[in-house]
């Protein structure tokens, strides 16, 4: 009987054809298997062919990533470094992150203006407008400051900024602020304020020589605490909101990493910052904005109607505490991420000592745009903001002769001019 295969392939004939068609059947699976040989070696030559092709295609597609970002190459190690340099006696190489920022661009101007070296990283995220990012960054960039675009969870970019200059000093400011905009986004402040945090950090402990880090922690890690005024002393394990949470676990993260690499920190608690290239997101930018605009501004109360307070403190006077904790310092201890002695850890508050409420905040506004706001007046929500904040200096004025010196009512008077001339206003008339 004629196997299946051979019925298959061959027809059923009768007698003369039997023999011829034993050889044939033979004959023909040869040719069949021969066949399938080179069906077999086309196709792994394909898939070969394939694979090399994919191969080269994410060797391009990461060629492109690499000459398409933002950093990098010979040119960019060149403004790096003459950012960097140092024009001083005695001078310090600083990094600043979130040098586009309110704060960072004042302290960033601030270190140039006296010949100490900068160089920038700001992300210019869309918190709030990042056209006003940019104007800060053009203002920074005729001062002779570089910025470099990218993030702080970067750790590429990180590494090569350390490995193309030898950084003394970190002045760490990249975070993701406001309180109430925990409520909508909480995972950009784990991703902001303490992820970027441990991974600046873990550059910084391998870096040689290791650089001192200040970075700015925030005065709300006071949370519900009601000693007055706030001191450094006091318990901070009562956060009020998921902003001060993350801000009091970057105080425990980085004694950890003082503790365990001999990285030299210090933290500054930061009191209601205010005044010129400020944070359209804080309620005295915003008031103006809308007072100007003539339409109603929402003043929060606290409980049995108590009118909120804040220690308002005016940005010279806070760029004055960042750099006399830079000056102050000292210097890290580890070396290749290990710890060679014990190194400076420190935390200061950084405040007015002059808590103001927010009516009478609202009328100096009134009275240096010579308009009238139109006032609702709010029970505070349960949105993480706290009744009043009063900051004790007397530990950073004995460390480094902190002493603020700008008055509410001349603060507000040097941001309005300023926010009348960036915004383009003529006797409080915007400009065609």
């Amino acid at each position: 009987m004629p196997s299946a295969l051979e019925d298959e392939l061959f027809p059923s004939t009768p007698g003369k054809f039997k023999i011829e068609r034993s050889h044939g059947m033979n004959r023909q699976f040869h040719r069949c298997f021969a066949s399938t040989s080179t069906m077999f070696l086309w196709a792994l030559f394909l898939i070969a062919l394939t694979a090399s092709y994919l191969s080269f295609q994410s060797f391009v597609d990461s060629g492109s990533r690499y000459f398409s970002a933002s950093w990098g190459g010979i040119q960019w190690e060149k403004q790096v470094r003459n950012s960097a340099q140092i024009h001083r006696s005695g001078g310090m190489s600083v990094l600043v992150t979130g040098a586009a920022g309110f704060v960072g661009t004042h302290v960033s101007l601030a270190l140039k203006k006296r010949g100490d070296g900068v160089v920038g990283i700001d992300n210019f995220n869309s918190y709030y407008d990042p056209s006003l990012k940019k104007a800060r960054r053009s203002l920074l960039k005729s001062h002779g400051v570089f910025i470099v675009e990218g993030d702080i969870n970067d750790n590429r970019l990180l590494d090569k900024l350390f490995d193309t200059v030898a950084f003394t000093h970190v002045m760490h400011l990249a975070a993701q602020a406001g309180v109430r905009y925990a409520m909508e986004n909480p995972h950009s402040y784990v991703h902001s304020n303490i992820a970027g945090l441990v991974t600046l950090l873990e550059v910084c402990k391998t870096a040689n020589p290791q650089p001192s880090i200040v970075w700015a922690s925030s005065s709300s890690v006071y949370g519900l605490n009601d000693n007055v005024p706030f001191s450094e002393s006091d318990r901070t394990d009562q956060p009020a909101s998921l902003y001060a949470a993350t801000k009091k676990a970057g105080e425990e993260i980085t004694h950890t990493y003082n503790h365990i690499y001999g990285l030299s920190v210090t933290g500054l608690r930061f009191f209601t910052v205010y005044g010129p290239w400020g944070r359209p997101d804080m309620a005295y930018f915003s008031f103006t904005r809308n007072i100007l605009q003539g339409k109603p501004i929402t003043i929060y109360r606290g409980k049995n109607r108590v009118d909120l307070a804040r220690d308002f403190t005016y940005i010279d006077d806070i760029v004055k505490g960042c750099l006399g904790s830079l000056d102050t310092s000292g210097k890290s201890t580890g070396s290749g991420g290990k710890k060679r002695g014990p190194a400076p850890y420190r935390i200061f508050n950084l405040g007015n000592t002059s808590p103001v409420t927010v009516p009478t905040l609202v009328s100096i506004l009134e009275r240096h745009l010579k308009m009238k706001a139109k006032k609702n007046f709010v029970d505070m929500p349960g949105n993480g903001d706290v009744p009043f904040t009063h900051a004790n200096i007397s530990l950073a004025r004995r460390e480094f002769g902190y002493k603020p010196t700008t008055d509410l009512q001349t603060g507000l008077k040097k941001f309005v001019r300023w926010y009348l001339s960036y915004y383009g206003y003529n006797h409080g008339k915007p400009v065609n």
